[in-house]
């Protein structure tokens, strides 16, 4: 055998062997597209598509520090003074889409505090995380945990002319932009009556507003069929010389969840924006028969509140709200008359 055979036969060899090698080799496999999240700007700013749907998500919240003070006969502890501090984490999630009856929307709201030690301002220990609200929203209906119309009282934290707002419901609502009108079937909660929570805890809202102008203005009810209680509350806004004026009536038949501060109140206040960033907010009420006698009845007493709140944006996204509040209650029932300043100091991220 000569070289010149030696490397033929050598040179087929290589070409048998690397052919092999090619119809054994493991190939790439294309990578799948990436679908990027894409903006929905259907609904307002800060919705995109979920990736995969039609359905926007929108998804907000905030953090908050907030600590409550109380000053003279109305802390907790008898006298002298009382603080107390709360940390809140709130997040919300609203997803939308479009259907032959309009959008269909579902919204849940997860809310967690920490309040671990002690009260101010009369108001309970908070250490949980709850889901504050979580509804279904179609062609003007509405059905889940939400909060109702009574939640919509002043930008002000001076005055009380709501109870409980956040309940178990089927709602309905019509609304036109200048006017709306809804009624709604709620499961009641019983809270802070002294009521076991028996019977049917039914309440029946209703509720109608609108604007034109510079005033807007609601006019809502809430009634209790198993105590054949209920309560109506009218406010109006108008926007008066360099700020924005409310007033705001309650009247209630006996104390319900809708409203147990009292047989009637009357408040008012005055929000001034001083500037783009800072608005002052001074506001008035009184309260008529806010004692209550065994029978769960209103039966005399007067409360007079008065105060400000000041509202502050330090940068985008970041603000702080300060009120202080005089509260003045004079009793019929045997208790003793009650003054003092109660209040809080909040600072809050939204995102």
């Amino acid at each position: 055998m000569n070289i010149k055979s030696l490397l033929l036969g050598s040179a087929a060899a290589l070409a048998v062997v690397s052919g092999a090698q090619a119809a054994d080799a493991i190939v790439a496999a294309e990578p799948e597209p990436v679908e990027y999240v894409r903006v929905c700007d259907a609904y307002g700013t800060g919705y995109f598509y979920i990736p995969g749907t039609e359905t926007c998500l929108k998804i907000e919240g905030y953090i908050r520090f907030q600590t409550d003070f109380t000053f003279g006969d109305l802390a907790d502890n008898g006298g002298g003074e009382d603080w107390s501090a709360r940390t809140r984490g709130q997040v919300a999630f609203t997803a939308k889409s479009d259907t032959e009856y309009g959008p269909l929307t579902g919204v849940i709201v997860y809310q967690a505090n920490f309040r671990p030690n002690g009260v101010a301002n009369s108001q309970d220990d908070q250490n949980d995380t709850v889901i504050d609200e979580a509804y279904i929203d179609i062609a003007g209906f509405r059905v889940g945990k939400f909060v109702n119309w009574w939640d919509a009282d002043f930008s002000g934290e001076t005055e009380v002319i709501n109870n409980n707002t956040n309940f178990n419901a089927i709602r309905y609502q019509y609304d036109s932009g200048d006017f709306y009108a809804g009624i709604a079937v709620e499961e009641l909660t019983r809270t802070g009556l002294g009521q076991d929570n028996g019977g049917n805890n039914v309440g029946i809202d209703a509720a109608v507003g609108g604007k034109f102008g510079a005033i807007s203005w609601e006019l809502l009810g809430g009634y209790d069929l198993d105590r054949a209680d209920g309560a109506v509350r009218g406010i109006i806004y108008a926007d008066i010389g360099p700020g924005t004026f409310g007033l705001a009536g309650v009247y209630a038949s006996g104390p319900s969840d809708y409203y147990d501060n009292g047989e009637w109140a009357i408040a008012a206040q005055y929000a001034v924006k001083a500037t783009d960033k800072f608005t002052i907010t001074p506001a008035v009420q009184y309260t008529d028969n806010i004692d209550i006698d065994a029978d769960e009845d209103f039966d005399g007493g007067s409360e007079w509140r008065a105060g400000v709140t000041l509202d502050y944006e330090i940068v985008e996204n970041l603000t702080t709200k300060v009120t202080v509040n005089y509260i003045s209650q004079d009793h019929d029932n045997g208790d003793e008359d009650e003054d003092g300043v109660t209040g809080f100091f909040r600072l809050q991220r939204s995102f």
